[in-house]
């Protein structure tokens, strides 16, 4: 039997659709309710273009990220006397469309064209030369322009200069293509430069790592990692420094983790070799050295790029292994000093980090709310499904108290650099700085994360640009420390100041509680960050009573729980004030209605007993029956 087999012309197709023979259809699509962009000629019919369908989803769309950031506007507005809330305003308005017009671009194409190493040239000469692209250099030129680490020195604003320079770096973060990461290492070498004293040479590179001038402006790394491990620098150096007679020294050793390795100087450790020519072990063997990158020539400066290194994420960044042999350098600590001497560095990259996780936790929500206005789904636009809504609530939440941690830190450091923090202040400073950088660090990947789900499938494709937030994400709990690493800084800093820093963490919660006391809508979250405050208190004086190792399994949930309480106190500031808005209470109770003090509620469990660490080595390292033999088959 015959099968007839009916094909109509794709004219013909398109034609009868149009010409009401799916009636329903066409309504639709004439009413708007099937929303995205069709792009078909009318002529033609809807089905003309069947082969890719006529549905375009509209991408979502970055807007200036000042204007659309209540939250930093209403900080500032808050905090900044008028004359200076009114010209800091203006800069981070403007900036904020050039990142929108210019350099959100930029960044893309530092994602695109990542660096690449030349080891030799055409005539087999040695040159190591890593290459980055025009993008890549146009981000240093306006880095320079924009003053993002010469704001912090100029020191134009007084005590409120880093909270300039800062919220200016945490606009431009999600769009700099990772430049922010010398920006970071850059700011770090003139903090430390600032703190030694500007002798020579460091003096003409102070000048030109401060200067808004692209063609002076530097660039700084931080050559701190080696082969034995990141964060144990002072037993994992083997760096020696070998002195000169001109009262110089020369490098040799291998550095197995170099950021930003195109870099126009750095600041390294090294030991100095004694009159034996054997180096001294342990920190106080360790000294800091300033030394530039290359020559008059533009050559390297006895140092040898073994490769560039093959990251998760950051791909952006030129990092590198370099083997040093014979680097030019100036010892520019006491000799022994080294490690006490980048103490300032750290906390510098380590706001710099928070900065970045903030930032991303922002850009992210700022992106997914743009496109829950335009994507409709199951009947309605995103913006419209409330559980879709709650989660992006959660989302804003956890943002919210990052951002005021974050700039309480830079308030802080702002007034310390000023001379007009308090001893109070000072420790709060130096206590916050961990917190802030490990928190916000977990957060970040946590939110971003959660982001990509905003966007469904299209949060997975890399050409979205999307997925590079989370990737780039990762390295936030990582660098400056891991979040473990940073927790034992904490136990460190509580030790070292004899638990002052504690007492002010105390006082300055306290303080916030007691002004926003009056204000009943927000009684529940300040019960609830006075309850968790109690608690603390009560472990911190137990815990002091027992063996070392009590803290120390204790160190992660005690940092979590100082950040917990400090943000609810933060954000019940915010809301407290005379200018804050429903959702700024409503924030501030969702905070609060979280385990605030963990390390209360796991001590209960068990988490710190003596026995502890022999379960969890019992738990991590059990192996088969068989102990890796296979198993008899009968």
């Amino acid at each position: 039997m015959a099968v007839r087999i009916l094909i109509l012309p794709r004219l013909m197709v398109g034609t009868y659709i149009t010409s009401g023979a799916f009636p329903r259809l066409t309504r639709l699509l004439s009413t708007g309710y099937v929303q995205g962009r069709t792009e078909s000629r009318p002529e033609l019919g809807v089905f003309s273009r069947s082969s890719v369908g006529t549905f375009f989803q509209d991408r979502p769309l970055l807007k200036n990220p000042f204007l659309e950031d209540a939250l930093l506007q209403k900080y500032l507005s808050r905090n900044l006397p008028p004359q200076i809330l009114a010209t800091i305003g203006a800069d981070l308005a403007q900036f904020g469309e050039k990142i929108v017009t210019e350099l959100d671009v930029l960044g893309r194409q530092c994602e695109d064209s990542p660096p690449s190493l030349q080891h030799y040239d055409a005539w087999g000469c040695r040159v190591d030369r890593i290459l980055t692209c025009p993008a890549w250099a146009r981000m240093k030129e306006i880095s320079a322009q924009e003053g993002l680490v010469a704001a912090g020195y100029e020191r134009t604003y007084g005590e409120w200069s880093r909270v300039f320079q800062m919220s200016k770096i945490y606009l431009y973060s999600p769009s700099a293509g990772l430049y922010t990461c010398p920006l970071a290492m850059t700011d770090g070498a003139a903090k430390v430069i600032e703190s030694l004293g500007m002798t020579w040479p460091v003096d003409k590179a102070f000048q030109r790592l401060t200067c808004r001038d692209p063609q002076r402006f530097w660039t700084s790394g931080q050559w701190m990692t080696e082969r034995k491990g990141g964060s144990d620098v002072a037993n994992g150096t083997e760096t020696v420094a070998l002195p000169q007679a001109d009262g110089t020294y020369k490098l040799y050793g291998f550095k197995w983790f170099t950021s930003a390795t195109d870099a126009d100087m750095t600041l390294t450790l090294g030991r100095v070799l004694d009159a034996e020519g054997f180096p001294k072990q342990g920190s106080k063997g360790l000294s800091l050295f300033y030394a530039e990158v290359r020559d008059e020539q533009g050559n390297l400066n006895g140092i040898e790029v073994q490769r560039l290194k093959d990251k998760l994420g950051t791909r952006q960044v030129p990092t590198a292994e370099l083997l040093l042999d014979g680097l030019p350098a100036h010892r520019i600590s006491s000799e022994g000093r080294g490690v006490a001497s980048i103490s300032s560095m750290l906390t510098i990259t380590r706001i710099h980090n928070a900065v970045s996780a903030v930032a991303a936790m922002w850009r992210i929500i700022q992106l997914g709310r743009e496109y829950a206005a335009k994507r409709f789904v199951f009947g309605k636009f995103l913006r419209d499904h409330v559980l879709h809504v709650q989660t992006m609530a959660r989302m804003e939440v956890e943002t919210r108290g990052a951002f005021l941690l974050l700039m309480e830190v830079c308030r802080l450091l702002g007034r310390e650099e000023s001379g007009l923090a308090s001893e109070l202040e000072r420790h709060l400073l130096r206590l916050l700085t961990p917190v802030a950088k490990l928190y916000t660090g977990k957060q970040a990947v946590a939110v971003v994360s959660e982001g990509l789900e905003c966007f469904g499938g299209q949060g997975y494709m890399e050409d979205t640009g999307l997925p590079r937030m989370l990737r780039d994400a990762q390295v936030l709990s990582i660098w400056e420390g891991t979040t473990n690493v940073l927790s034992l800084d904490v136990l460190r800093c509580l030790a070292k100041s004899h638990g002052q820093v504690l007492e002010a963490f105390y006082l300055e919660v306290k303080v916030k509680l007691e002004a926003a006391s009056g204000n009943q809508a927000l009684a529940p979250p300040v019960i609830a960050v006075d309850r968790a405050l109690s608690k603390l208190g009560q472990f911190v004086q137990a815990a002091a009573h027992k063996a070392p190792s009590y803290l120390e399994l204790a160190a992660r949930d005690l940092s979590y729980s100082l950040a917990r309480i400090y943000m609810g106190a933060l954000l019940i500031e915010n809301a407290a004030w005379e200018g804050a808005s429903h959702s700024d209470i409503y924030a501030a109770t969702r905070w609060c209605e979280q385990d605030l003090c963990p390390v209360v509620s796991n001590k209960e469990g068990g988490w710190y007993s003596p026995e502890t660490p022999d379960k969890d080595a019992m738990l991590v390292y059990e192996v088969s029956l068989n102990h890796g033999q296979p198993m008899a088959v009968e």
